[in-house]
């Protein structure tokens, strides 16, 4: 009996021993990497902005009109926002943005019958903007991650110093400031920078489509205004190049 007992001593004080050593060559569990969270994020860009057409009521009066020229000049803008991560993937945040005033230069030819006269137009536009974007992150090679992305929302569009020359005569027509709100969306293509593992620093392009602007009616300089004739600026559009950081709250 002595001697079985001790026998199951030494066992189990082997038993004892090796569950450590067994333990430590099981799998152990991976942890897993935070990656759900709040960010913050600023913006600056520059603008390269276009029109489609321009339209006014007095257009109706000739043969047809010609337009040779209807010209923004580019402009800068700032942008800040909240957002949040969702996965390693995608990523939503919601975007308000000032789009400094940019310069408009316009030339049209008119004609009725054998009459042709040309009106030369200057303004100046600048709009707020408020997006909800989505991206996906396509995958980090060397701590850049390129990225997609698209967004919906609305543009306050703003036409300021609207002034109407005619070449001929030098009669010059001017509106007064308005603004319109409209529906706006943005394509969005870019790269991420992972300067930390809570801080990343984007270069991205953006195509934005800010809708229709206008005039205030335009009224003749001896002060005559005969028909309400804003000058409508229609399918404004501009392709972005911005660069934002992002912080997030892991």
């Amino acid at each position: 009996m002595f001697k079985l007992s001790k026998i199951a001593l030494v066992a189990c004080a082997g038993a004892a021993t090796a569950m450590p050593a067994i333990a430590a060559d099981m799998p152990q569990p991976i942890p897993v990497a935070v990656v759900h969270g709040w960010y913050l994020r600023g913006d600056i860009g520059y603008s390269n902005q276009l029109v489609d057409s321009l339209d006014n009521a007095l257009y109706d009066n000739f043969d047809s009109v010609d337009s040779v020229s209807s010209d923004f000049s580019g402009a800068p803008f700032f942008a800040a926002g909240i957002g949040y991560r969702w996965n390693h993937w995608f990523r939503t945040d919601v975007t308000g943005e000032y789009r400094s005033k940019s310069d408009f230069d316009g030339l049209d030819i008119t004609h009725a019958g054998a009459v042709e006269d040309a009106n030369t137009y200057t303004a100046e536009k600048s709009e707020w903007v408020g997006l909800v974007n989505g991206y996906v992150d396509v995958g980090t090679w060397h701590g850049i991650t390129p990225f997609i992305g698209a967004g919906i929302g609305a543009a306050d569009v703003q036409i300021s110093g609207f002034t109407d020359t005619g070449v001929a005569n030098g009669s010059v027509a001017t509106g007064d400031d308005f603004d319109q709100w409209n529906f706006a969306w943005a394509l969005y293509a870019g790269l991420g920078f992972e300067v930390t593992d809570a801080f990343t620093v984007e270069l991205a392009y953006r195509y934005l489509d800010l809708g229709d602007g206008e005039s205030g009616d335009l009224v003749a300089f001896d002060g005559t205004n005969n028909i309400d004739n804003p000058m409508q600026f229609n399918g404004i559009t501009s392709h972005d190049v911005k660069l934002g950081v992002r912080y997030t709250f892991w």
